[in-house]
């Protein structure tokens, strides 16, 4: 029978089922609703049907309101015999087993009710930040907070790629903001990948991090806004975009210095180029409070210059923070061992293009420590070469569903990318001259289609790039930078604690006549002689 049937016989004991006062409280706000149909909604509404029937007190008068033979219908259904009258039966019975409630329940057609199990919390829990940091790291920062505290105010953040520098350098960035009731960050980048990136961890960090509402203001490429409205948060600002501001309206950039901000340089080996010092020199005043922090996977200029090395040393104040952890010689062993980043297999291919330098092109390496686009145009366009290298692209995609290549030039990474195409492979060109097309490319390249993809690219997937499954590079654009090199390398070293592989493979084309590198840990190893650890 329906329960509704059975609330409905109660007519005048409708009361009897209601707390205390419900009747008397119903009738003085509206008599109507004193008519049995109207109570028995209120009744309802009140206390729903199971809760009636969880109670002893409205559930034995409700069971005497049934006729004798429903009562035996229902005494029979929980007992196969029973020597008692199927009233005084029903009205003894407790109804504790699941068993009986099911049984009640469905006489009246209604869903046993689930109980809500509230569990009782742990008297100790763990309890995980949304934007923490592993101790290495949460050592490093302190390291770094300390130094920007000392005069010059200078230090850079050594830390190798996919170790989490970004993330340490947000943390400093957000307790520089919590320190102050107003504070200004400048964040300088070159690339509008890595500014974009920059912001997006900024909003992560501060979310998690922040004690008040700041303002993030975009300022490169099509964005821009008056630099002199800043009084309280963080400007991620393009070089290029910076540079040509200065040139154009100095006000703007000078309104920031009257601000002492701090100042954060990532990829922190460009900051001795002429055009990014004269910026960080307008940011910061001689003898004022302004802090400069520079980021970088690798704090050197080039591999063999040991003078810009020093410059660059200086300029920071030769103080460098690099990740320490105990047990380990070299910071790299360790986040590979720890799976940060992916056990990587070097493999040179030999390449014997002609490379026959002019006296120009070799002055001009001796002056730059680069190679001139002349030479990088030249071994683009070398048949055996690219010959090779389209050979080992193939291989490559053999064993691994995605790989980068780095090209020569814009030209060979088009012609790479159409030939391999061509002999049925997904593959696809990213350089400076390809803006359309570019975010489809890299989001096909990212997705978890199943299948092997390779993204050729010229000058634009050093840095600001995340692919975390990628776990193949092959390095066709040789170098005499090994900051260039290792940003190469980094792009398929994630480890699987960052989403990416245990292990990975690097390819690097070596041209005879030119020097190559072996390993990121030798890499990372450099320029120790320039710099000095804080041991603090």
């Amino acid at each position: 029978m329906k329960f509704q049937e059975l609330v409905a016989r109660a007519d005048t004991a409708l009361s009897a089922l209601m707390p205390t006062g419900t009747l008397t409280l119903v009738t003085a706000i509206d008599p109507k609703l004193a008519y049995p149909r109207n109570l028995i909604k209120v009744l309802l509404q009140l206390s729903p049907a199971d809760v009636l029937l969880e109670d002893a007190s409205t559930r034995n008068q409700l069971l005497l309101m049934l006729t004798p033979k429903e009562a035996s219908a229902l005494a029979s259904r929980l007992s196969g015999q029973f020597r008692k009258s199927a009233y005084d039966f029903l009205t003894e019975c407790k109804f504790k087993r699941i068993s009986e409630k099911a049984v009640l329940f469905d006489f009246f057609e209604l869903n046993v009710p689930h109980e809500d199990v509230l569990e009782q919390p742990l008297a100790s829990v763990c309890v995980t930040p949304r934007f923490g940091l592993f101790a290495h790291q949460a050592r490093a920062l302190r390291k770094v907070e300390l130094l920007l505290n000392i005069e010059p105010h200078r230090a850079l953040l050594h830390m190798p790629t996919g170790s989490g520098k970004t993330r340490t350098a947000m943390n400093i960035v957000a307790n520089y903001l919590r320190s102050r009731e107003k504070g200004v960050v400048v964040w300088l980048a070159h690339s509008e990948e890595l500014c974009e990136q920059a912001a997006d961890e900024f909003t992560k960090a501060w979310n998690a991090l922040g004690i008040r509402s700041v303002s993030l203001t975009r300022y490169w490429g099509a964005y821009d806004a008056d630099l002199r409205d800043i009084e309280d948060g963080v400007v991620i600002a393009g070089l290029k975009k910076a540079y040509s501001r200065l040139r154009t309206d100095d006000h703007q950039i000078r309104s920031l210095c009257a601000k002492n901000p701090l100042v954060v340089m990532d990829e922190a080996h460009q900051a001795i180029a002429p055009t990014y010092q004269l910026i960080i020199n307008q940011l910061m005043r001689p003898q004022s409070d302004a802090r400069l922090l520079g980021l970088s996977a690798t704090p050197g200029r080039t591999w063999n210059d040991p003078e810009a090395d020093r410059e660059l040393s200086a300029f920071f104040a030769g103080r460098k923070v690099s990740l320490q952890v105990d047990g380990f010689d070299n910071p790299v062993a360790y986040l590979i061992s720890h799976g940060y980043l992916a056990e990587p297999k070097f493999v040179e291919i030999e390449s014997s293009a002609d490379l026959s330098l002019s006296q120009d092109e070799q002055r001009r390496i001796k002056e730059s420590f680069e190679l001139p686009e002349t030479v990088l145009e030249r071994l683009a366009v070398d048949e055996q070469r690219n010959l090779l290298v389209v050979h080992h692209a193939e291989q490559l995609l053999k064993r691994h569903q995605r790989v980068i290549l780095f090209a020569a030039s814009v030209q060979q990474s088009d012609i790479l990318a159409a030939v391999l195409s061509a002999r049925g492979l997904w593959a696809a060109s990213i350089t400076s001259k390809s803006p359309n097309g570019r975010a489809e490319s890299i989001a096909a390249f990212k997705d978890n289609e199943d299948r092997p993809k390779i993204l050729c690219n010229f000058g634009v997937l050093t840095t600001g790039f995340d692919a975390p499954q990628t776990s193949a590079a092959l390095i066709a654009r040789p170098t005499l930078s090994l900051v260039l090199y290792s940003q190469m390398v980094g792009r398929a070293m994630r480890g699987t604690e960052a989403g990416g592989n245990s292990h990975c493979e690097i390819l690097t084309v070596v041209d005879t006549r030119l020097p190559g590198f072996k390993s990121v840990v030798e890499a990372f190893a450099n320029w120790e002689d320039v710099w000095k650890e804080s041991d603090e």
